[in-house]
């Protein structure tokens, strides 16, 4: 059947639960329309954009897309990422800077279809959770503080987290009361509605009541601005302008949103297809997102993203599938048809104090303090990764967050914990430190190696095994590598290793391999160490290697 493929995520329709989506989907966009109304003040794009990131983009996931409760739209980070891209590149809400946000959100596209091509999506598990959590800590303190000018009424000109804050307290004598009173009064209902009534659209209901009293009282008389005349009707598909030079100006940006995107979308996914024991293809979610951003450029909006908080607002209205995300592009198809000229009346302070609440959500103080308890050193990380977002930038927080995660891999790798293997009276084997002289048993070492060797921890390798084998000739007889966690050697290794053996040789030491699974059995054949060490001295477990030994002893 021709295009039996596409709506993976809705397909099969269970019709008996189609009302049960229907209604999550419209619950959905209650919640979700003030949310990306507010992700607009975070890019700095018109409020229509907003609405669009709930039309096509959502459309195209569930066409493309294999998760059945992702849902992909406006998100703040990759919001935060974009507004820091095109800062000073033009003003803010004009029609080159929609423009070049378009181009952000065709790039993005172009290169989550080139991760899908190259079956990428295993890139997600390269950003720690340790520097994710600081990451978007980070962001809630920078967008908190972007928007605190608009919630005091303040024309804040800086784009740097750090001026803007200076800006905020040098110019509060000028803070207009009307605008502070209408913020605070916003901030308090969300968070009440978040705590006491989490299953209402909060938000929504605040939004609507500060429009009707936009109108009733005339905020604008009393100093309150507002949003203005918002375009109606739905967008035209066309393309952005786009220019050679601004698309590689705009690379980079494109690809600190794609590392966010992939980040937090796989693991989104993932963590909603475990729960509710549903298949998952990462790759085919990675053509979905590649398709949505596609469908923001070609629709005049920015950049999109799966987005955790939305998931889990249709999960808890009670969507199963993707079926609930396309009632909701509906429900917003009809609020661009028939509903935007209220929004005109909506005051802009209401926007921030969105956005404010949103920023809070991001800070996960319980998170940070877990971290801080079980590992200190990646608290340190996340704490770093979040001041270099409110310091230097969201992008350069980014690609620090992606740094910081391939760095403890190789940090664990090029430092893996070593022991010297003994065993207790019960015959179990037990760890203890490496230190010069220890022995598992009389002319016996068995020394562990946790990690795979490779050019960089080789040397650590060679020299602990050397400061174990003592000074003097024969001492001990029997070297015996515990292999178990050694599943690769790569070609400056094995020179390692053959030095090694060659130098143990000479002074009467047998090198030999215990746990020695296939990978690595292959690569000690590829580079000539069988036959170096002897095959007879390459054991599939330690109890084999030791009756050996002390057969011979």
């Amino acid at each position: 059947m021709p295009l039996a493929w596409l709506f993976p995520g809705a397909r099969p329709v269970e019709w008996s639960r189609f009302p049960k989506d229907m209604l999550a989907g419209v619950t959905l966009a209650a919640m979700n329309i003030p949310q990306v109304l507010g992700y607009t003040r975070i890019a700095g794009t018109p409020v229509v954009t907003g609405l669009y990131t709930l039309l096509l983009p959502i459309v195209a996931f569930a066409a493309f897309g294999s998760s059945r409760y992702l849902v992909v739209a406006a998100d703040s980070a990759t919001a935060a990422i974009l507004a820091s891209g095109l800062a000073g590149m033009a003003p803010a809400g004009s029609e080159q800077y929609v423009a070049l946000a378009g181009l952000v959100a065709l790039l993005s596209g172009a290169l989550l279809l080139v991760a899908r091509l190259l079956k990428l999506g295993f890139i997600a598990d390269f950003l720690s959770q340790t520097v994710l959590v600081g990451f978007l800590t980070g962001v809630g303190f920078q967008v908190g503080i972007a928007v605190l000018g608009e919630m005091l009424g303040l024309q804040i000109q800086s784009r740097r987290t750090f001026r803007q804050l200076v800006e905020v307290i040098r110019e509060l004598p000028d803070v207009n009361p009307a605008t502070v009173a209408l913020s605070a009064t916003v901030v308090v209902l969300i968070l009440a509605f978040r705590r006491f009534a989490p299953v209402l659209p909060g938000p929504l209901l605040v939004v609507v009541g500060a429009i009707a009293a936009s109108v009733w009282f005339d905020f604008s008389h009393h100093g309150v601005q507002l949003v203005g005349p918002v375009a109606g009707g739905l967008p035209i598909p066309h393309l952005p302008d786009m220019r050679l030079e601004d698309a590689a100006r705009l690379m980079p940006v494109a690809a600190s949103c794609v590392v966010m995107i992939v980040a937090q979308s796989a693991a989104t996914a993932r963590a909603y297809a475990v729960r509710h024991q549903q298949p998952l293809d990462e790759n085919a979610d990675l053509m979905g997102l590649a398709m949505a951003n596609a469908g923001a450029a070609l629709t005049g909006t920015f950049v999109v993203d799966g987005s955790p908080t939305q998931t889990a607002m249709v999960e808890r209205s009670g969507g199963q599938s993707q079926v609930a995300h396309l009632a909701a592009a509906g429900v917003v198809a009809l609020v661009l048809l028939f509903f935007t000229r209220p929004l005109q009346y909506l005051p802009q302070c209401v926007l921030g104090a969105v956005v404010f609440t949103i920023a809070i959500g991001l800070v996960h103080p319980r998170a940070l303090w877990d971290i801080r308890r079980e590992s200190p050193g990646e608290f340190a990380l996340a704490l770093g990764t979040a001041a270099t977002v409110v310091l230097v930038g969201v992008e350069e927080g980014i690609i620090l967050a992606m740094t910081f995660s391939l760095l403890r891999i190789v940090h664990h790798s090029y430092r893996p914990h070593t022991a010297v293997m003994v065993q207790d009276a019960k015959g179990e084997w037990r760890a203890r430190p490496v230190v010069p002289g220890a022995r598992t048993e009389p002319g016996i070492v068995v020394y562990r190696f946790g990690a795979p060797l490779f050019y960089a921890n080789a040397n650590r390798f060679a020299e602990e095994i050397r400061g174990l084998s003592g000074d003097g000739p024969g001492d001990p007889p029997w070297m015996i590598v515990d292999a178990g966690p050694i599943t690769r050697l790569d070609y400056s290794a094995a020179r390692y290793v053959s030095n090694l053996h060659n130098e143990l040789a000479r002074r009467g030491i047998r090198l030999a391999f215990a746990h020695v699974g296939s990978d690595l059995r292959a690569d000690l054949d590829r580079h000539n160490l069988t036959d170096l060490i002897g095959r007879e001295y390459l054991f599939d477990t330690l109890r084999e290697a030791m009756a050996k030994i002390r057969g011979n002893n």
